[in-house]
């Protein structure tokens, strides 16, 4: 039998074309190499935050943002350097991008069912002038449901389709080969896996049942990055941010290996932007695991005061939740594969979340009465039980105990009370008029400006070391893996380019594996919110191109708010 189209990998991005595809009457083979419980990928895990663009709770919070100052902030934050080649469709699809974001993307999701949270986050804040990095306002929206949330309509559509015979849906299915006939790509080659019992996230195993082969008229490769593999991390890992982590905590489950991305590569597509990627700089381990090296990360306010690893004040802007790479960068520049947070109490409480599905079960689970219950005394129950359990947290009723315990912990003993309570002393001194010239107290007191923050998210400026706001709290920080930024270059239909910069016909990718569009739509840096709907936003496009090409309707143009441009090369 050949299919009208061979969806390889069932993520978010996966979900989406393959829904777009049979929506059109297209016969639709999802293959994938985990078992069912997998189903989502790793959209299914994350906090679930789409960047959205002048919308209705943006204007509720009294935001002002306009399709002009966000492709003002995606141009500052992403750096495209590389337009002769690397970046030449990557800046067209994220110029598509915001498009969207501005325009059908929400209305699009709602109409499925996709709700809200009514306060939106800020996230990447940057810190430098206007046309530089970071969101110059909040853009990050909270889906209600977290990541199963943006998960569930898509899987409804797709097992719609299921019941209906339009998609063949095929676990522990391992593509090792795409199959071509005079440069077009026809069809995928690969083992059958034992079948597994592994829960979501969970190692499974590779032991090989047996073998197919299947063909069909569009291939669409939709098999994530490289989070999950160090070694390749390693490998492409850019020098601009110094030498690669020895210790590296995975935010991503370990079969996000990269595979597919080789096996594409020798069928003729063209990989761009290898040294692009996004790692977070706030990881601490997962005190309950569910694969090998499981990070989580931090959500940080803006107060918590950040110190490299001999105890020493990262430099302006590098405050947290303002520039992750640049952050990153100055980490590496210390030698050491680890930061601190120190903090009080009162900052953990108000400021301190956690990315991740399973770590905010009152959102995943839409339990209104318990994210009421956020706004009450003590750290949220998650944070709490890192606090507990997690070996990466120090509390202390004073700050000579806190230092020791910091040096007990990491056993490098490069910490010095003198020197960090003199850092600390200077800072709170500077608390005491509303005006001065620590920029981080100036960052604070301008983030309680807006009332999301002041709500919830940003605690009152006051003294680290005064008691009252104790007990002490420090925490290890890791670098944990997660995305990767570059990816197969393709046009804007989704289809993969060869080193000529041509079509390589019959084979399309969307996702992570396409860098979320044109191998690497974000450049050199990331918003946030933007990771989700890069799948969302290149599944779409690459599955209705599939379904047009299939109806033999040729060249299909993009259609966002009035922005047109031709998809051929």
């Amino acid at each position: 039998m050949e299919w009208d189209a061979i969806v390889i990998g069932a993520g978010l991005a996966g979900l989406v074309a393959t829904a777009e595809i049979a929506d059109a009457g297209k016969k639709v083979l999802l293959l994938d190499q985990e078992p069912e419980a997998s189903f989502g990928g790793q959209a299914w895990w994350s906090f679930g935050g789409l960047f959205l663009i002048d919308s209705p709770e943006q204007r509720r919070m009294g935001i002002k943002d306009s399709k002009e100052l966000a492709w003002q902030d995606w141009l500052g934050t992403a750096g495209f350097d590389r337009l002769e080649d690397e970046d030449v469709w990557a800046k067209k699809w994220a110029r598509a991008y915001v498009d969207f974001a501005a325009g059908e993307k929400r209305e699009w999701l709602t109409k499925m069912g996709v709700r809200f949270f009514p306060v939106v986050g800020w996230a990447e804040r940057g810190g430098y002038l206007a046309e530089g990095h970071g969101n110059s306002v909040p853009r990050f929206h909270i889906v209600w449901g977290t990541g199963p949330g943006i998960v569930e309509p898509f899987e409804k559509r797709v097992r719609e389709h299921m019941k209906s015979g339009l998609v063949d849906y095929r676990p522990r299915h391992r593509v090792n080969k795409l199959l071509t006939e005079n440069g077009a790509v026809v069809g995928v080659d690969g083992d059958i896996l034992v079948p597994s019992d592994a829960a979501r996230g969970e190692r499974s195993s590779r032991e090989i049942a047996d073998s197919f082969s299947c063909r069909g008229r569009s291939v669409l490769v939709s098999s994530g990055g490289i989070g999950g593999n160090h070694e390749l991390i390693r490998k492409n890992w850019p020098k601009r941010l110094g030498d690669p982590p020895t210790i590296m905590l995975s935010g991503v489950p370990e079969h996000v290996d990269g595979r597919m991305l080789g096996i594409t590569e020798e069928a003729g597509g063209r990989i761009v932007n290898k040294d692009r990627m996004w790692h977070y700089t706030e990881g601490i381990k997962n005190w309950s695991p569910v694969w090998k090296e499981h990070g989580i990360r931090i959500l940080p306010g803006p107060s918590s005061l950040w110190f490299d690893a001999k105890g020493q004040r990262f430099p302006a802007p590098n405050f947290p939740g303002f520039d992750t790479l640049g952050t990153l960068e100055e980490i590496r520049k210390t030698g050491y594969d680890y930061s601190w947070f120190i903090l009080t109490q009162k900052i953990i409480e108000k400021e301190f979340a956690l990315s991740g599905s399973e770590q905010n079960p009152d959102l995943t689970g839409k339990n209104i009465k318990k994210v009421l219950s956020r706004v009450l005394p003590g750290a949220p129950a998650p944070v709490q039980a890192f606090m507990d359990k997690g070996e990466d947290f120090i509390v202390a009723n004073n700050l000579a105990e806190l230092v020791e315990g910091m040096n007990n912990l990491t056993g490098d003993h490069l910490l010095e009370l003198k020197t960090i309570e003199r850092q600390i002393t200077a800072r709170d001194r500077e608390i005491e008029n509303k005006f001065t010239k620590d920029l981080q107290i100036t960052a604070i007191r301008g983030a309680r400006n807006y009332i999301g923050d002041k709500l919830i998210r940003v605690a009152p400026p006051h003294k680290i070391l005064d008691p009252k706001n104790g007990p002490l709290i420090a925490v290890r920080l890791n670098i944990v893996s997660r995305k990767t930024l570059g990816g197969l270059q393709t046009d804007l239909s989704g289809r993969v380019l060869n080193q000529a910069g041509e079509v390589v016909p019959g084979l399309y990718a969307a996702g992570e594996a396409s860098g979320f569009g044109g191998g690497g739509l974000h450049g050199y840096r990331a918003m946030e919110g933007t990771f989700l709907g890069g799948c969302l936003f290149s599944g779409r496009i690459a599955g209705r191109a599939i379904a047009g090409v299939s109806e033999g309707t040729g060249q299909v143009a993009l259609l966002n708010n009035g922005h047109q441009e031709e998809s051929h090369v």
